[in-house]
């Protein structure tokens, strides 16, 4: 099959897009147990795309129970090099307004239940995380929102990562406005580091939905709200994803496309056959 290296992990509308074309449904196995669902891959212009539910199709996984490892390890496998992550946040400031558009920076992880690394097991992988996105894909995505909508659009932000499933108290929130976060979610934390130990560039699309539960005059973030919110944006993602798709035909060269390069602190010789075996497509041309 032809290697294809972009990917979009999102809702499953993301993919009923006009002019996307010879669709196909890749069930992928890996080493970390099934992907949220079968990747969705079609030609959009001249270039194979893949497309990932992240709840499954009809929503039916908790961010808690997403299966990252398997996500990305399937994306990888499947000869992926960029991801764009769309998602739902919440605003922790009074500018980022419900409807706005945020292509964040910096990530800050209060998750608790989570598997982080596709590593251990005799191979000891310490990752550089100082850039949690990509800044090459994030400047692509950030100037393709603002070339398809009117509507505000912010580079940059710190992007504060909770277990969830259910949203903050209003004294969580409150202090993660004093700690000078910017947005708030569920699913970005292990999704983009993951996503850096495979050496694929990540960038996210986050949609504010909502003022989590913080603010004094608007009422507290319901399901309702967050779904509303993303269905008004869905074409607003699509029709960036189509000025996105041409400006990686090229396959850029990225810093994360390099990650691993210093990351591994085991001796060669001390890495065993079966850890070679099962993490061979991610760093075997370091191993």
């Amino acid at each position: 099959m032809e290697p294809v290296k972009i990917a979009v992990i999102g809702g499953s509308g993301l993919y009923r897009m006009e002019g996307l074309t010879d669709i196909e449904e890749i069930s992928v196995v890996t080493p970390f147990g099934d992907p949220s669902d079968a990747v969705i891959v079609g030609t959009l212009g001249e270039q194979r795309v893949a497309f990932l539910p992240r709840h499954g199709r009809g929503h039916r996984l908790s961010p808690t129970e997403v299966p990252y490892k398997a996500n990305i390890y399937a994306l990888k496998s499947l000869g992926v090099k960029y991801i764009i992550s769309v998602s739902a946040c919440g605003s922790l400031r009074e500018d980022f307004a419900p409807g706005h558009i945020v292509v964040p920076d910096q990530i800050v992880d209060r998750t608790r239940n989570r598997d982080l690394s596709f590593y251990g097991e005799g191979l000891v992988v310490h990752i550089s995380f100082a850039e949690p996105f990509s800044p090459e894909l994030s400047q692509i995505v950030y100037d393709a929102v603002a070339a398809v909508d009117e509507r505000p659009v912010h580079m940059g932000g710190s992007f504060v990562v909770i277990e969830g499933p259910r949203f903050s108290s209003k004294a969580e929130s409150k202090i993660f406005r004093h700690w000078k976060c910017d947005i708030i979610g569920m699913t970005a934390v292990p999704e983009a580091q993951l996503a850096r130990e495979a050496e694929i560039a990540y960038a996210t699309m986050a949609h504010v939905t909502d003022y989590d539960v913080w603010h004094e005059s608007e009422e507290p973030v319901t399901v309702d709200m967050v779904i509303k919110t993303l269905l008004g944006n869905v074409a607003t993602a699509q029709h960036a994803i189509k000025k996105i798709v041409p400006q990686l035909a090229n396959e850029p060269d990225m810093a994360a496309h390099h990650a691993m390069a210093d990351a591994i602190i085991t001796s060669r010789d001390a890495i065993s056959d079966a850890a070679k075996e099962k993490f061979g497509l991610l760093v075997g041309k370091y191993l």
